[in-house]
């Protein structure tokens, strides 16, 4: 199951953190974040112990999805090393996002 981040401990979790970090902004009322989340959730499990995966709500979290430019949802960012190394807009296939992170790997 992905982490939950928020403003409060997203410099700990992601920017702090010793592996690379997958993170999905995403908001409750949008579609297109509601179809990738089992997705998000398959990739937390296949790569748990290599990759920290997790969600932030962009309506809750407002600080952190405006410090990284989030314009459109869901927008997946890959941090390692606590800088942002990709980003992914839209419902992509999980083989896309997993080519990412692997190349990161």
């Amino acid at each position: 199951m992905a982490a939950e981040f928020t403003d409060g401990n997203f410099q700990a979790e992601v920017i702090d953190s010793d592996v690379p970090v997958l993170v999905d902004f995403w908001a409750p009322w949008c579609g297109p974040c509601r179809m990738l989340a089992p997705t998000v959730d398959a990739i937390s499990e296949e790569y748990a112990g290599r990759v920290k995966v997790g969600k932030l709500n962009t309506d809750e979290n407002p600080q952190v999805a405006t410090q990284h430019g989030i314009q459109s949802i869901p927008t997946l960012m890959v941090f390692k090393g606590g800088q942002v190394v990709d980003r992914l807009v839209g419902a992509l296939p999980k083989e896309k996002i997993t080519e990412k992170l692997d190349a990161q790997l």
